[in-house]
């Protein structure tokens, strides 16, 4: 019999303490221990990877809660395209741990502009919604009309690198002072990072002095579990 303070767990659908079960929570894709603090890249070290010594994004640094695999991307497919918003608190919970054992906390939070278009397509920003639940736990002011996305684009997904870059070229504006500020961008999928620099870029030129990516999954490679640092 399911007690009164269960709920099920949206992977297993078991009744559980908390919106997933502990063993459902427990094999989750995690990233590698050892990974680049400023874009999440395994690296054996956990020092600065070599892309970003050679060509430093706009951001500081990268907070991710886990890997984008399954069955996590299956719950941001269903949060994003099947328009189930119960979904976004659950994916901010996994990435307050994380935050909780951050040292510094921003001062303002920014969700990832989307285009008009794409927001009267979709109906709904995903990142200002996990935005919305960041801010209140964590009492940090949330700012979802400082930027805006001014050039639609092509999804990003399946482009190369370079193409990506040049994809998402001046695709932000900002308009307000950021001078001094510690920004924190929310967003729920990094790929590449290219989207996530480009917006960085703008809130620089906008006085931003530091800039956090907080992510929700990071896209990596397959993980090879005897060496997670190679193909």
């Amino acid at each position: 019999m399911q007690l009164f303070n269960e709920k099920n767990c949206v992977l297993c659908g078991i009744g559980a303490q908390h919106d997933l079960c502990a063993l459902c929570a427990e094999h989750l894709p995690q990233l590698p221990t050892a990974h680049c603090p400023v874009c999440l890249w395994p690296v054996p070290t956990s020092e600065i990877c070599g892309a970003c010594l050679t060509k430093p994004p706009a951001f500081t640094r990268s907070i991710a809660a886990v890997r984008y695999a399954f069955p996590v991307d299956a719950l941001i497919h269903a949060f994003k395209y099947r328009g189930n918003l119960a979904i976004a608190p659950i994916l901010a919970n996994l990435l307050m741990p994380q935050l909780e054992t951050t040292i510094t906390l921003p001062d303002v939070m920014i969700p990832m502009p989307l285009h008009p278009i794409r927001l009267r397509e979709r109906g709904f920003n995903q990142a200002l919604e996990i935005s919305r639940y960041l801010s209140k736990q964590l009492h940090i002011a949330l700012l979802p009309d400082s930027c805006n996305r001014i050039k639609h684009t092509p999804p990003q997904t399946g482009l190369p690198w370079k193409d990506r870059q040049k994809n998402i070229r001046k695709a932000f504006d900002c308009k307000i002072d950021l001078s001094g500020k510690h920004i924190a961008i929310v967003d729920d999928v990094m790929t590449t990072g290219a989207t996530l620099n480009e917006l960085a870029k703008i809130l620089r030129r906008q006085g931003a002095a530091e800039i956090s990516n907080w992510i929700i999954a990071r896209t990596i490679r397959e993980i090879n579990p005897i060496d997670p640092y190679t193909p």
